[in-house]
């Protein structure tokens, strides 16, 4: 049977301990216009906020609308959620709840598209050791 190193069991439960503390919340139909230091003076008020992070697009790097605030713990964070849910602020009325951790899409390949002629047509050979055939008529 193998042997667990002395303080393992304990350190891994204050690990877990540590991470279900802290508390996720989602905050959602923002202003394009709010930044990150903006929600964290906003969230601050109920207590120590730990992460502030707007999620931006990609391609253009405009606020996507909606971001996720980390507080430091559940009470702080419960507090912030019954004051905040449905408040107006920078034009909008926030919608803020607690993060819902991201579904799992399975690590298998990516299905998709169909329709059109977008990207590749019945004519394109690219890649294929058949080459078109002449016309019959």
């Amino acid at each position: 049977m193998a042997q667990i190193a002395p303080g393992f069991a304990e350190r891994l439960f204050e690990e877990k301990t540590e991470k279900t503390r802290m508390k996720n919340l989602f905050v959602g139909n923002m202003s394009f216009q709010t930044t990150e230091g903006e929600l964290q003076a906003l969230f601050e008020q109920f207590g120590e906020v730990t992460r502030v992070q707007v999620m931006t697009d990609r391609d253009t790097g405009r606020a996507r609308g909606f971001a996720f605030v980390e507080m430091a713990n559940d009470e702080d964070a419960a507090k912030a959620i019954a004051a905040l849910n449905g408040k107006e602020f920078g034009g909008r009325q926030l919608n803020v709840n607690e993060a819902r951790p991201k579904p799992d899409r399975g690590s298998g390949p990516r299905g998709g598209g169909g329709g059109g002629r977008g990207k590749y047509s019945r004519d394109d050979y690219r890649g294929s050791a058949r080459q078109p055939r002449e016309p019959r008529w």
